[in-house]
Protein backbone atom coordinates (compact mmCIF):
# COMPACT_ATOMS: atom_id res chain seq x y z
CA UNK A 1 0.00 0.00 0.00
CA UNK A 2 3.21 2.43 0.57
CA UNK A 3 4.24 1.96 -2.85
CA UNK A 4 1.13 2.28 -4.35
CA UNK A 5 0.47 5.70 -2.31
CA UNK A 6 3.56 6.92 -3.53
CA UNK A 7 3.02 6.18 -7.51
CA UNK A 8 -0.65 7.50 -7.18
CA UNK A 9 0.72 10.98 -5.64
CA UNK A 10 3.84 11.55 -8.13
CA UNK A 11 1.43 10.25 -10.60
CA UNK A 12 -1.72 12.57 -9.97
CA UNK A 13 0.90 15.60 -9.70
CA UNK A 14 2.59 15.16 -12.52
CA UNK A 15 -0.43 14.85 -14.63
CA UNK A 16 -2.17 18.08 -12.74
CA UNK A 17 1.15 19.86 -14.46
CA UNK A 18 0.88 18.12 -17.89
CA UNK A 19 4.18 16.26 -17.22
CA UNK A 20 5.59 13.12 -17.89
CA UNK A 21 5.54 10.61 -15.40
CA UNK A 22 8.15 8.12 -15.71
CA UNK A 23 8.82 4.79 -14.65
CA UNK A 24 12.00 3.71 -12.96
CA UNK A 25 12.72 -0.20 -11.69
CA UNK A 26 15.76 0.89 -9.11
CA UNK A 27 17.34 -2.63 -9.14
CA UNK A 28 21.25 -1.94 -8.22
CA UNK A 29 21.62 -4.19 -5.23
CA UNK A 30 21.59 -7.05 -6.73
CA UNK A 31 21.52 -8.93 -2.96
CA UNK A 32 18.24 -7.61 -2.40
CA UNK A 33 16.58 -8.56 -5.72
CA UNK A 34 13.47 -11.14 -6.16
CA UNK A 35 13.17 -12.93 -9.24
CA UNK A 36 9.73 -11.85 -11.05
CA UNK A 37 9.58 -8.68 -8.71
CA UNK A 38 10.00 -6.28 -11.20
CA UNK A 39 7.46 -7.75 -13.63
CA UNK A 40 5.54 -8.05 -10.48
CA UNK A 41 5.63 -4.03 -10.05
CA UNK A 42 4.79 -3.20 -13.93
CA UNK A 43 1.50 -5.78 -13.73
CA UNK A 44 0.44 -4.16 -10.60
CA UNK A 45 0.56 -0.76 -12.24
CA UNK A 46 -1.30 -1.69 -15.00
CA UNK A 47 -3.78 -3.52 -13.45
CA UNK A 48 -4.66 -0.30 -11.31
CA UNK A 49 -4.74 2.07 -14.36
CA UNK A 50 -0.98 4.32 -14.35
CA UNK A 51 0.16 5.23 -17.85
CA UNK A 52 3.92 5.98 -17.98
CA UNK A 53 4.99 8.07 -20.68
CA UNK A 54 8.49 6.24 -22.81
CA UNK A 55 9.61 3.19 -21.84
CA UNK A 56 10.48 1.55 -18.72
CA UNK A 57 14.69 2.54 -17.49
CA UNK A 58 15.79 -0.32 -15.60
CA UNK A 59 18.84 1.01 -13.26
CA UNK A 60 20.86 -2.03 -13.89
CA UNK A 61 21.31 -1.16 -17.44
CA UNK A 62 22.61 2.04 -16.93
CA UNK A 63 26.32 0.75 -15.18
CA UNK A 64 28.38 2.96 -17.22
CA UNK A 65 26.41 6.16 -16.64
CA UNK A 66 27.54 5.77 -12.65
CA UNK A 67 31.04 4.79 -14.03
CA UNK A 68 31.09 8.00 -15.75
CA UNK A 69 29.83 10.32 -12.97
CA UNK A 70 32.20 8.51 -10.48
CA UNK A 71 35.11 9.22 -12.72
CA UNK A 72 34.72 12.99 -13.05
CA UNK A 73 34.06 12.72 -9.32
CA UNK A 74 37.34 11.22 -8.69
CA UNK A 75 39.12 13.16 -11.36
CA UNK A 76 38.03 16.53 -9.27
CA UNK A 77 38.83 15.00 -6.01
CA UNK A 78 35.59 14.91 -4.80
CA UNK A 79 35.18 11.23 -3.48
CA UNK A 80 38.49 9.00 -2.08
CA UNK A 81 38.36 4.71 -1.87
CA UNK A 82 37.56 3.70 1.74
CA UNK A 83 39.33 0.44 2.57
CA UNK A 84 37.07 0.58 6.11
CA UNK A 85 34.59 -2.27 7.10
CA UNK A 86 31.19 -1.82 8.63
CA UNK A 87 32.36 -3.48 11.79
CA UNK A 88 35.48 -0.79 11.68
CA UNK A 89 32.75 1.94 11.25
CA UNK A 90 30.64 0.88 13.70
CA UNK A 91 33.86 1.23 16.36
CA UNK A 92 34.15 4.59 16.06
CA UNK A 93 31.00 6.38 14.29
CA UNK A 94 28.24 8.20 15.84
CA UNK A 95 24.45 7.99 15.22
CA UNK A 96 23.58 11.04 12.34
CA UNK A 97 19.79 11.53 10.54
CA UNK A 98 20.01 8.37 8.64
CA UNK A 99 22.15 5.79 10.27
CA UNK A 100 25.53 6.31 11.45
CA UNK A 101 28.51 8.95 10.19
CA UNK A 102 31.24 7.43 8.93
CA UNK A 103 34.44 9.22 11.09
CA UNK A 104 36.31 9.81 8.43
CA UNK A 105 39.22 7.66 8.95
CA UNK A 106 40.66 7.29 5.22
CA UNK A 107 39.85 10.68 3.80
CA UNK A 108 43.57 11.27 4.29
CA UNK A 109 44.46 8.45 2.16
CA UNK A 110 45.54 5.35 3.38
CA UNK A 111 49.47 3.94 3.45
CA UNK A 112 48.84 0.61 3.01
CA UNK A 113 45.56 -0.68 0.39
CA UNK A 114 44.31 -3.66 1.49
CA UNK A 115 41.65 -5.25 -1.08
CA UNK A 116 38.26 -4.30 -2.18
CA UNK A 117 37.33 -0.69 -1.29
CA UNK A 118 34.46 1.33 -1.78
CA UNK A 119 34.07 4.95 -3.12
CA UNK A 120 33.18 7.82 -0.60
CA UNK A 121 31.93 11.55 -1.45
CA UNK A 122 33.87 13.89 0.54
CA UNK A 123 31.22 15.99 2.37
CA UNK A 124 31.21 19.92 3.26
CA UNK A 125 30.59 21.38 6.67
CA UNK A 126 28.08 23.29 5.89
CA UNK A 127 24.63 23.54 5.26
CA UNK A 128 22.11 22.16 2.50
CA UNK A 129 18.81 23.33 2.41
CA UNK A 130 15.79 23.09 0.26
CA UNK A 131 11.90 23.90 0.11
CA UNK A 132 9.93 20.24 0.20
CA UNK A 133 7.07 20.63 -1.70
CA UNK A 134 5.17 19.08 1.34
CA UNK A 135 7.39 18.85 4.17
CA UNK A 136 8.71 22.38 4.06
CA UNK A 137 11.91 23.98 4.35
CA UNK A 138 14.61 21.40 5.36
CA UNK A 139 17.98 21.72 6.57
CA UNK A 140 21.08 19.90 6.97
CA UNK A 141 24.53 19.70 7.37
CA UNK A 142 26.38 16.97 5.29
CA UNK A 143 29.42 17.17 7.36
CA UNK A 144 27.88 16.54 10.91
CA UNK A 145 24.79 15.20 10.08
CA UNK A 146 26.09 12.15 7.51
CA UNK A 147 29.25 12.34 7.04
CA UNK A 148 31.30 11.43 3.95
CA UNK A 149 29.01 8.76 1.88
CA UNK A 150 28.94 6.06 -0.30
CA UNK A 151 28.64 5.95 -3.88
CA UNK A 152 30.11 2.33 -4.69
CA UNK A 153 30.43 -0.34 -2.45
CA UNK A 154 32.84 -2.57 -2.00
CA UNK A 155 30.98 -5.31 -3.31
CA UNK A 156 30.13 -3.51 -6.41
CA UNK A 157 26.78 -2.31 -6.27
CA UNK A 158 26.28 1.21 -7.10
CA UNK A 159 24.79 3.17 -4.17
CA UNK A 160 21.64 4.80 -4.22
CA UNK A 161 22.36 8.47 -4.14
CA UNK A 162 24.77 8.48 -7.02
CA UNK A 163 21.73 6.20 -9.33
CA UNK A 164 19.17 8.65 -8.44
CA UNK A 165 20.71 11.60 -9.31
CA UNK A 166 22.57 10.28 -12.65
CA UNK A 167 19.35 8.91 -14.06
CA UNK A 168 16.95 11.84 -12.63
CA UNK A 169 19.32 14.38 -15.07
CA UNK A 170 19.59 11.54 -17.75
CA UNK A 171 15.86 11.18 -18.34
CA UNK A 172 15.04 15.35 -17.55
CA UNK A 173 13.60 14.61 -14.23
CA UNK A 174 12.45 17.90 -12.51
CA UNK A 175 10.07 17.59 -9.63
CA UNK A 176 10.54 13.97 -7.64
CA UNK A 177 7.57 13.19 -5.65
CA UNK A 178 8.36 10.24 -2.91
CA UNK A 179 7.93 9.02 0.45
CA UNK A 180 9.39 10.59 3.52
CA UNK A 181 11.62 7.80 4.42
CA UNK A 182 13.91 9.48 1.52
CA UNK A 183 13.69 13.21 3.06
CA UNK A 184 16.89 12.87 4.36
CA UNK A 185 18.72 11.70 1.42
CA UNK A 186 17.76 14.75 -0.45
CA UNK A 187 20.68 16.60 0.72
CA UNK A 188 22.78 14.26 -0.64
CA UNK A 189 21.69 14.29 -3.67
CA UNK A 190 21.56 17.80 -3.68
CA UNK A 191 25.54 17.65 -3.18
CA UNK A 192 26.04 15.43 -6.20
CA UNK A 193 24.07 17.63 -8.22
CA UNK A 194 26.14 20.43 -7.51
CA UNK A 195 29.28 18.37 -8.06
CA UNK A 196 28.22 17.16 -11.17
CA UNK A 197 26.70 20.66 -12.64
CA UNK A 198 23.58 18.63 -13.22
CA UNK A 199 20.67 20.64 -12.42
CA UNK A 200 18.95 20.67 -8.97
CA UNK A 201 15.22 18.84 -8.85
CA UNK A 202 12.50 19.96 -6.96
CA UNK A 203 11.47 17.38 -4.08
CA UNK A 204 7.79 16.71 -2.24
CA UNK A 205 7.68 13.83 -0.08
CA UNK A 206 4.75 12.22 0.96
CA UNK A 207 4.02 10.97 4.45
CA UNK A 208 4.39 7.47 5.10
CA UNK A 209 2.18 4.90 6.09
CA UNK A 210 2.96 3.84 9.31
CA UNK A 211 1.90 1.10 12.51
CA UNK A 212 0.62 1.89 15.80
CA UNK A 213 4.40 1.93 17.16
CA UNK A 214 5.64 4.20 14.50
CA UNK A 215 7.18 1.66 12.27
CA UNK A 216 6.59 2.12 8.61
CA UNK A 217 4.19 -0.34 6.78
CA UNK A 218 6.48 -2.70 4.34
CA UNK A 219 7.27 -6.22 3.08
CA UNK A 220 10.17 -6.21 6.21
CA UNK A 221 7.40 -6.13 8.78
CA UNK A 222 4.51 -8.00 7.24
CA UNK A 223 2.18 -5.46 5.73
CA UNK A 224 -0.15 -7.35 3.20
CA UNK A 225 -0.04 -7.18 -0.38
CA UNK A 226 -1.93 -5.22 -2.51
CA UNK A 227 -4.72 -7.60 -3.50
CA UNK A 228 -6.21 -8.65 -6.65
CA UNK A 229 -9.41 -7.57 -7.58
CA UNK A 230 -10.07 -4.84 -4.71
CA UNK A 231 -8.29 -1.94 -7.23
CA UNK A 232 -10.79 0.59 -6.78
CA UNK A 233 -11.03 0.38 -2.79
CA UNK A 234 -7.53 0.17 -2.88
CA UNK A 235 -6.80 3.71 -5.12
CA UNK A 236 -9.96 5.31 -2.68
CA UNK A 237 -7.97 4.49 0.24
CA UNK A 238 -4.65 6.27 -1.24
CA UNK A 239 -6.47 9.27 -1.81
CA UNK A 240 -8.11 9.35 1.76
CA UNK A 241 -4.59 8.67 2.89
CA UNK A 242 -3.40 11.63 0.97
CA UNK A 243 -5.90 13.98 2.55
CA UNK A 244 -7.92 14.75 -1.23
CA UNK A 245 -11.07 13.35 0.54
CA UNK A 246 -12.61 11.31 -1.94
CA UNK A 247 -16.84 10.92 -2.26
CA UNK A 248 -17.62 7.33 -0.27
CA UNK A 249 -19.95 6.66 -3.40
CA UNK A 250 -16.70 6.19 -5.46
CA UNK A 251 -15.38 3.52 -3.35
CA UNK A 252 -18.26 1.46 -5.96
CA UNK A 253 -17.18 3.18 -8.79
CA UNK A 254 -15.03 1.72 -11.81
CA UNK A 255 -11.20 2.73 -11.85
CA UNK A 256 -11.89 5.19 -15.02
CA UNK A 257 -14.22 6.73 -13.36
CA UNK A 258 -12.10 7.32 -9.80
CA UNK A 259 -9.35 8.65 -11.98
CA UNK A 260 -11.13 10.82 -13.68
CA UNK A 261 -12.55 12.48 -10.19
CA UNK A 262 -8.63 12.43 -9.21
CA UNK A 263 -7.66 13.93 -11.72
CA UNK A 264 -10.21 16.59 -11.47
CA UNK A 265 -9.68 17.22 -8.15
CA UNK A 266 -5.89 16.82 -6.93
CA UNK A 267 -4.15 19.23 -4.53
CA UNK A 268 -0.96 18.73 -3.11
CA UNK A 269 -1.52 20.95 -0.55
CA UNK A 270 -3.98 18.94 0.72
CA UNK A 271 -1.57 16.31 1.55
CA UNK A 272 -0.67 15.69 5.57
CA UNK A 273 2.50 17.71 6.18
CA UNK A 274 3.64 15.28 8.51
CA UNK A 275 6.30 12.94 7.64
CA UNK A 276 3.83 9.75 8.55
CA UNK A 277 0.06 8.78 9.31
CA UNK A 278 -0.71 5.56 11.43
CA UNK A 279 -2.81 3.47 9.93
CA UNK A 280 -4.29 -0.06 11.29
CA UNK A 281 -5.82 -2.44 8.73
CA UNK A 282 -9.62 -3.26 9.63
CA UNK A 283 -10.16 -5.72 7.40
CA UNK A 284 -8.09 -8.33 4.75
CA UNK A 285 -8.16 -5.15 2.14
CA UNK A 286 -9.38 -2.08 4.50
CA UNK A 287 -6.59 0.48 6.13
CA UNK A 288 -8.04 2.87 8.93
CA UNK A 289 -6.21 6.22 9.44
CA UNK A 290 -5.54 7.92 12.68
CA UNK A 291 -4.87 11.61 13.20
Amino acid sequence: MGSLLAATASYLEARAHSGRWLLRIEDVDRGRIEVGAADSIVNALLRFGFEWDGPVLYQSSQYSQYRAALSDLIGDGRVYPCFCSRREIALHARSGVDGVVYPGTCRLGVTKKRGAHSWRMRTEDRDYSFLDEIQGWQTQNLAKDVGDFVLLRADGCWAYQLAVVVDDAASGVTHVVRGADLLDSSPRQIALQQALGLPTVKYAHIPLLADLGGEKLSKQNKAPALQIGSEVLQLWQCLDFLGQQPPVELQSADLKNLWLWAFSAWDLAKIPKKRSVSVTLEAKNEYKILF
